[in-house]
C-alpha cells in the first residue's frame, strides 16, 4: 500500500515517549510502520541476509584475484611468525608484523588473533598464495556486513519502540556492505584486522543487547540484567581488541546505547524540569542501581584490557617520524589542532564522497595548514557546521525517537574513530581509509535516517529521491568494483595513489620500488629522486637509489647519498651496511669495517650485515674474522644460503675438510633442498675420497638444478678421480653440449682423452 504524509498524524503514548503514525482516514486508525517511505520491496526482505552478502562479495569480487600488495608484504610475505617451523606462541609476543614488542622500532600493533588466522591461511593453502587470503577477506566482509543488518535492526527496534524498520535495516546494510571506503579493507590483505575487529566488534554489542533484552520492557528501564551476556560480551570486546586496537570501543557504544536507548535518557528532556529520568524514578529506583552496576562491569573490564595492552607493549608507546603524522609534531597548538581538525574533514568528505582514494596519505599528500588565511579552513568550518546541525537535530526534533537515532548513529560513528583522533595519543597516519570500516556503520545509519526523513517531508518529490539512493548504491558498487581493480598489484595501486596525491613522496617511494623490483632501473631512479626533491630528508628513498646507482657502477654518487642518509638517521643501520659495501668497493677497507659494525651496533640481529662483513674480511684474507662473520650470519638466520656456501667454500679451499664436510651437513638440516649446498658437499667428499656419497650428492644437485654445467663438470671430475673414465666422459659432454664455451669441462675432457690415449698404449 503506497502511504501518503499528508493522510498521517503524529501520535504519542500516554507518557510521551513512544511516538507513532496513524492513519487519519482509517476507521481504526491503523498503524504504519516508520520505514514504510523506503524504497525496498518486502519481497526482498524475505531474502534480505544473503541478498547483502552476495552484494558484499560481488562488490568486491575483483580483488580474490589480486597479488600481495603494499603493507602485505611486511605482514604476511616477511613475517617469520605465518611459517609453520615458527612457535605458534611467537604471535603473542610479537607486533602484527612479526617484530618484537619491545624493540624500539616496533608500532606496537598487536593484532595475534588476525595473525593466527594468516597462518591457517598458509597452512591450509600450502604456502603465501594471495588467492585464499584474498578469498578469506571477501567472505568476512560478507559476513560482516550480514551482521550490520541485525546490529541495524536492534538499533531501529530499540530506538523506534519495537518496530525494527526492516527496510531501514536493509539499506543501511546495503549502503555499509558496498561503500567504496571499504577497499583497502577488503582487497588489501592486511585489512582483514578491521574485519575481524568489526565481526567481533558487532557480536560485542550484541552480545550486551541480549544482557537487557530479557529485562526491557516497553520504555521501562530494566531493574535487572544478565551477567553472562555482559561478561560474553567483554570477552567479545577483548577478541575485537586483539584483532585490531580500535575494537575496546565497543565499550562505549554499549555505555552510550544503554544510556540513551535501554534508559531512554534524553538530554533535551534533561534540560527540562520533567525529565525521562523523573519519571522513570517515580514508578522505581532499581532500575539506577542496574545502570551503575552495569558501567561498573564495563569500565573494570575496559579497564583491564586497556592495562593488559599497555603491559603488552612494554608499557612505552610506539614511536613515530615525522614524516608519518606531521601535524601531531606541530609546535603552534592553534595550527596543530586545525590540522587535527581539517584531518577530520576530510575523513569525513572520504565517507559522503568515497570517490578520492588512495593507499597511502602521508608524506606531503595533505600539505600542513600554517596560515589563518588558508582557503582549506573553509572545509573545517563546513565540517563543524554539519556537526552543529547533527547536534540540532539530537536536540530538538520533535520526535523522540529519530532524537535516538540521529544521536546513536553520530555515536556509533565518532566513537569507534576516536583511537585515530590523535586527542588521546599519536598515530602512525595521517588518513588511514581503514580505520573508517567500523564508524562507516554510523555513517549508514545516519544516511538512511536522513533519507527516510526527506521521503517523509518531501513527500511530492518521494520518486525522485527513490532514484537517487538507488543511483547513489549503483555508483557505490561500480566505484567499489573499480578501486578493487587498482588493489590487484602494485604498479597499478601505486599510480593510482599519483592521480590523488601527486605531492606525496611515499608514493614516489613506492613506484620506485616496484620499478625496480620489475628491472626498469631508469624508472626507479627518476621516481626515487622525485620523492627525495619532496621530501628531502627521505633517507630511506635515498639509500634504495644508493643501492641502484651502486649496481650501475657510479660509487662515488651512491657514498654521497648514503653519508646524508646517515646524517638525517644516525641510527639507520641499513644505510650503514650499505655504505660499508660501497666504500669496500672503493677500497676504503677500514671505513667499510667501521661502517659494519655501527650498523651492527644499532641492529644487533643483522645477518646480512654479518654476511657482507664475513665478505671483506675474506678479501682481507682474514678467514678466521670471516668464518666467525657468516657464523652469526647463519645463527640469525639458518636459511641464509650464501653465508653457508662462503663458509664451506673457504674452508675447502683452505683445505679444512673435515670441517667443511660437517658444516655442509649442518646447513642441509636447514635447506634440504638447496642444490648448491649439496653440490659443494658433494665436492669436499670427493676430495677426501668418499666417492660413493658424494656422488649421490652430485646427482641430487643435479636433480634439484637440471641446467647447471658446472655441476656436470665436477661430477665428471668426480667419475675422473674414481677411474670411472666413460661415465667421466658423459658428464663432461653433457656439460658442453649445455655450454659449449665452458672451459673447465673441455680442458678436462682433454685431459680425459690422453689418459685414456695413454692407457690404450700401455695395453
Amino acid at each position: 500500500m503506497d502511504y501518503n504524509r499528508n493522510n498521517t498524524k503524529l501520535v504519542y503514548s500516554r507518557n510521551g515517549t513512544k511516538p507513532y503514525y496513524l492513519l487519519n482516514d482509517s476507521p481504526h486508525h491503523r498503524k504504519i510502520p516508520w520505514d514504510v517511505w523506503i524504497p525496498v520491496p518486502e519481497l526482498v526482505l524475505l531474502k534480505s541476509y544473503w541478498l547483502i552478502f552476495l552484494v558484499a562479495v560481488a562488490s568486491f569480487c575483483i580483488s580474490v584475484t589480486g597479488d600481495f600488495v603494499f603493507d602485505d608484504s611486511e605482514a604476511i610475505l616477511n613475517n617469520s611468525d605465518l611459517l609453520p617451523e615458527t612457535p605458534v606462541l611467537n604471535i603473542f609476543r610479537n607486533d602484527f608484523w612479526g617484530m618484537k614488542l619491545t624493540f624500539n622500532t616496533s608500532h606496537k600493533s598487536y593484532r595475534p588473533l588476525t595473525t593466527l588466522t594468516f597462518r591457517w591461511n598458509c597452512a591450509f593453502s600450502g604456502g603465501l598464495h594471495p588467492f585464499g587470503f584474498h578469498l578469506i577477506n571477501i567472505v568476512l566482509h560478507g559476513v560482516v556486513s550480514m551482521l550490520s543488518f541485525q546490529l541495524f535492526a536492534v538499533f531501529f527496534q530499540s530506538c523506534l519502540s519495537g518496530d525494527r524498520a526492516p527496510r531501514a535495516s536493509f539499506l543501511c546494510a546495503l549502503l555499509y556492505a558496498v561503500h567504496p571506503i571499504h577497499t583497502e579493507s577488503v582487497a588489501g590483505v592486511v585489512g582483514r584486522a578491521d574485519l575481524l575487529c568489526a565481526l567481533f566488534f558487532i557480536l560485542s554489542f550484541l552480545a550486551y543487547t541480549k544482557s537487557v533484552e530479557s529485562h526491557h520492557h516497553l520504555n521501562d528501564p530494566p531493574s535487572q540484567f544478565s551477567p553472562l551476556w555482559i561478561g560474553w560480551s567483554l570477552v567479545l570486546a577483548g577478541s575485537a581488541m586483539l584483532c585490531k586496537e580500535q575494537g575496546v570501543t565497543v565499550i562505549g557504544i554499549c555505555s552510550a546505547y544503554d544510556i540513551i536507548v535501554v534508559c531512554n535518557v534524553d538530554i533535551l528532556c534533561l534540560l527540562r524540569p520533567s525529565s525521562v529520568l523523573q519519571e522513570s524514578s517515580s514508578s522505581s529506583k532499581q532500575w539506577l542501581q542496574s545502570l551503575l552496576l552495569r558501567h561498573v562491569v564495563l569500565a573494570a573490564g575496559g579497564s583491564l584490557l586497556l592495562i593488559g595492552r599497555w603491559q603488552v607493549m612494554g608499557s612505552s608507546p610506539p614511536m613515530f617520524q615525522w614524516v608519518d603524522n606531521p601535524a601531531s609534531f606541530e609546535e603552534s597548538f592553534l595550527y596543530r589542532v586545525l590540522n587535527y581538525n581539517y584531518v577530520y574533514s576530510l575523513n569525513w568528505w572520504l565517507l559522503v564522497h568515497p570517490f578520492w582514494l588512495c593507499f597511502d596519505w602521508s608524506m606531503g599528500c595533505i600539505p600542513l595548514i600554517h596560515s589563518l588565511t588558508d582557503p582549506r579552513l573553509v572545509a573545517v568550518a563546513v565540517f563543524w557546521m554539519t556537526a552543529a546541525f547533527l547536534l540540532y537535530c539530537c536536540l530538538s526534533h520533535e520526535d523522540r525517537r529519530i532524537r535516538r537515532l540521529v544521536t546513536m548513529s553520530v555515536v556509533l560513528l565518532v566513537i569507534p574513530f576516536l583511537p585515530a583522533s590523535n586527542l588521546f595519543f599519536r598515530v602512525g597516519f595521517v588518513i588511514a581509509e581503514r580505520v573508517l570500516y567500523i564508524p562507516s556503520l554510523g555513517f549508514s545509519l545516519l544516511v538512511v535516517v536522513g533519507f527516510r526523513q526527506l521521503c517523509f517531508s518531501m513527500e511530492q518529490y518521494r520518486v525522485y529521491l527513490h532514484i537517487c539512493i538507488i543511483v547513489l548504491v549503483g555508483c557505490f558498487v561500480v566505484k567499489s568494483l573499480q578501486r578493487s581493480s587498482e588493489w590487484k598489484n602494485e604498479e597499478v595501486l601505486f599510480k593510482s595513489g599519483l592521480k590523488v596525491c601527486p605531492l606525496n613522496a611515499k608514493v614516489h617511494y613506492n613506484i620506485a620500488k616496484n620499478s625496480a623490483d620489475h628491472g626498469d632501473r631508469e624508472l626507479a631512479v627518476k621516481e626515487y629522486q622525485e620523492a627525495i626533491r619532496l621530501n628531502p630528508s627521505y633517507d630511506q628513498a635515498m639509500n634504495n637509489l644508493a643501492n641502484i646507482l651502486k649496481d650501475m657502477g657510479q660509487l662515488k654518487s651512491a657514498e654521497k647519498l648514503l653519508l646524508k642518509a646517515i646524517h638525517i638517521r644516525a641510527d639507520f643501520a641499513a644505510a650503514w651496511m650499505n655504505l660499508g659495501i660501497v666504500q669496500s668497493s672503493l677500497g676504503k677497507i677500514k671505513e667499510a669495517e667501521r661502517s659494519y659494525l655501527i650498523a651492527l651496533k644499532h641492529r644487533r640481529r643483522y645477518p646480512d650485515c654479518y654476511y657482507n662483513l664475513g665478505n671483506l674480511y675474506l678479501d682481507q684474507k682474514r678467514y678466521n674474522d670471516a668464518y666467525q662473520a657468516w657464523k652469526n650470519a647463519t645463527s640469525l638466520r639458518p636459511s641464509h644460503l650464501v653465508a653457508w656456501n662462503n663458509m664451506i667454500i673457504m674452508l675447502d679451499s683452505t683445505g679444512d675438510l673435515s670441517k667443511a664436510e660437517s658444516l655442509a651437513r649442518e646447513a642441509l638440516r636447514y635447506l634440504p633442498e638447496e642444490s648448491s649446498l649439496h653440490f659443494n658437499l658433494a665436492n669436499t667428499l670427493g676430495k677426501i675420497g668418499k666417492y660413493q656419497e658424494s656422488e649421490w650428492h652430485f646427482l641430487h644437485a643435479i636433480k634439484l638444478n637440471k641446467n647447471n654445467p658446472s655441476y656436470y663438470t665436477n661430477l665428471g671430475v668426480l667419475y675422473h678421480r674414481w677411474k670411472k673414465y666413460e661415465k667421466a666422459e658423459e658428464a663432461y659432454q653433457q656439460a658442453l653440449q649445455m655450454q659449449p664455451g665452458l672451459k673447465s669441462a673441455r680442458d678436462n675432457l682433454e685431459l680425459l682423452h690422453k689418459t685414456l690415449s695413454r692407457l690404450r698404449s700401455q695395453h
